[in-house]
């Protein structure tokens, strides 16, 4: 993430829960192709590599194609699109030195399988999440490797996207106060048992909603 403050009061609440783990926090804008690249070279110099990675970042902007800022759109694909291509092309690198095996897992959205009123340009960019997710694994399949692939796509989930979506710091009570949402928690219970399921079993999308969500 960018904000270092944050990063580390994670770092801390981990150190606390876990005492005997040691999480690196590393400031990064992922619109910076240059940014990412020196994160992954500290990462190995420090860790040797990685074996895991999820793709969580992603971010909505209220733009819609009649009359959306060009700036807003080229944020939305830069973020949800080509830094999650470029954090996978540099982790599988990685997983390929390190044995030829790994997870990539894509935190994606249920927007990416029907398009929501007013949100062609994000639709668009997780429509692209799907396409990147087969892309891989065909490649990874030809070539024979045990690397693993695999998609969450959630409905509504109570974060800060609906905050950032419509730059309005009340959005978030009022999406997310209609009805029961996701937590966090829900969405990370799910990668960790796509992650956790039998070596030959790869989960590829997981649509998941809240049963009172209505779309």
């Amino acid at each position: 993430a960018r904000r270092a403050d944050r990063l580390q009061a994670l770092v801390d609440a981990l150190r606390s829960r876990h005492p005997a783990s040691d999480p690196i926090a590393l400031p990064c804008d992922l619109r910076d192709a240059d940014a990412i690249a020196r994160s992954f070279a500290e990462l190995r110099a420090r860790t040797g590599g990685v074996d895991i990675l999820v793709n969580n970042a992603g971010l909505g902007r209220l733009a819609p194609l009649c009359s959306g800022a060009t700036a807003d759109w080229r944020e939305m694909l830069e973020v949800n699109v080509l830094a999650l291509a470029i954090c996978t092309r540099e982790a599988i690198a990685d997983m390929r030195r390190r044995g030829d095996r790994g997870h990539v897992i894509h935190v994606s959205s249920m927007a990416a399988h029907r398009v929501p009123a007013g949100s062609g340009m994000y639709a668009a960019s997780k429509y692209a999440v799907r396409a990147l997710l087969e892309g891989l694994r065909q490649e990874l399949r030809a070539s024979g490797s045990a690397i693993r692939v695999g998609a969450v796509s959630p409905g509504y989930v109570r974060t800060e996207f609906a905050e950032v979506y419509e730059r309005d710091p009340e959005a978030g009570a009022r999406t997310y106060g209609r009805f029961t949402v996701l937590e966090p928690a829900d969405v990370a219970a799910c990668v960790r048992h796509m992650l956790t399921a039998p070596a030959h079993v790869q989960i590829h999308d997981v649509l998941m909603r809240s049963v009172d969500q209505p779309d």
